[in-house]
């Protein structure tokens, strides 16, 4: 949700966005933590060479799992004697297991850049709302992102503090959302333990990230052990608008006249301005977008809503709120080290006859645990 600085943002204005970039701001204290603006390489999902396997202490795998009947109606009163997990296809020693009355810690992530498809006390409310649909004992994290990545508010049952954070969300210009999501699993969630869920809330467009990027936040993704469900809605129409706006009111550009094309002759192109920071406006861009936020959600065992009416968002909010109560969780440490950078498959079963077990099937470990 957001719409990029199109308007006629000029070298000032580039050089404004550059400085403020890559900031963290917290409710409770103000203090700006600076980063560096340039920009990391970026990595990818390699598995390390065969001359340099580096191990990885063993280290609990958490999975949350979600059974259904065949008709999708969740099945709860599950024991752990109900279930198996198999790691590359070995069965694994079920450690540790909680039900679905264990609380949930949530990490409420708002895209609070500019856009025309909900208004901010829209987008206020439909939180709020959701809010209210958890359980008294669940804590929630709120998180909002422009330009800039707003810790709002740390995790609490304090619903009352929750409320605040949500209602001192404000709109402005910029979308870090890589740095946003890299915040919260790497310096929040990483830190809990527990059943935890990232509610992100988006169009999944980033134009401002320095620290961060996609590919970072996918292979993060994959070593959480939390799920992400992802709210994207389409600003892609609201920004082709405003940018072709700006385009045409923007003054011609001076070149030498061009004589009239006679006979066959083409006529010479003239040349047309061009906005100075395009980042964020194409389709191709949008498309990305999306799959980002299905990665993000499919990967952990998630799921991506769409949103494009205030009706959407509620009934997306509700969805999440009601699922939240329907997952047990699954631990085990594995009986074999892990090697960095290696993609682990994972199988959760459920010694019953016509129940569908929903859960994440990937994990990946690329360093020693943190």
């Amino acid at each position: 949700m957001r719409f990029l600085t199109i308007f006629l943002f000029c070298g000032l204005c580039a050089v404004a966005t550059l400085a403020q970039s890559g900031r963290v701001i917290t409710n409770s204290d103000e203090k700006t933590h600076q980063s560096q603006a340039t920009p990391s390489p970026t990595p990818s999902l390699v598995t390390p060479d065969d001359g340099d396997v580096i191990k990885v202490n063993t280290q609990l795998v958490s999975v949350p799992v979600r059974v259904m009947d065949k008709k999708g109606r969740f099945i709860g009163g599950l024991s752990k004697d109900d279930f198996k997990a198999f790691e590359d296809g070995e069965e694994q020693d079920i450690a540790l297991f909680s039900n679905e009355q264990q609380p949930f810690t949530v990490a409420l992530v708002i895209d609070m850049s500019y856009s025309t498809t909900f208004k901010i006390a829209e987008i206020q409310n439909a939180a709020i709302e959701f809010i209210d649909q958890l359980r008294p004992q669940d804590k929630v994290m709120v998180i909002s992102f422009d330009e800039e990545v707003h810790m709002l508010c740390e995790a609490t049952s304090d619903r009352q503090a929750i409320y605040r954070a949500i209602k001192s969300t404000k709109i402005s210009t910029g979308t870090s959302l890589y740095e946003a999501v890299d915040l919260v699993m790497n310096d929040r969630l990483r830190r809990i333990d527990g059943r935890k869920a990232i509610i992100l809330f988006t169009d999944g467009v980033d134009t401002t990230s320095r620290r961060s990027n996609d590919l970072k936040n996918l292979n993060d993704a994959m070593e959480l052990d939390s799920l992400i469900y992802t709210i994207r809605y389409d600003t892609f129409e609201d920004v082709q608008e405003m940018r072709n706006r700006s385009v045409v009111s923007k003054p011609r550009v001076n070149v030498p006249p061009v004589s009239a094309p006679s006979g066959n002759e083409l006529p010479v192109p003239i040349p047309v301005a061009v906005t100075p920071n395009d980042r964020g406006t194409t389709a191709g861009e949008y498309q990305m977008a999306e799959q980002y936020l299905t990665n993000l959600a499919e990967r952990t065992g998630g799921r991506i809503y769409e949103a494009n009416s205030l009706g959407n968002l509620a009934n997306a909010y509700s969805k999440i709120a009601s699922e939240l109560r329907e997952f047990y969780s699954i631990g085990y440490y594995p009986k074999e080290d892990r090697v960095a950078g290696k993609r682990t498959r994972v199988k959760i079963k459920v010694d019953r006859d016509g129940v569908v077990v929903r859960s994440r099937e990937t994990f990946i470990r690329r360093s020693a645990p943190k």
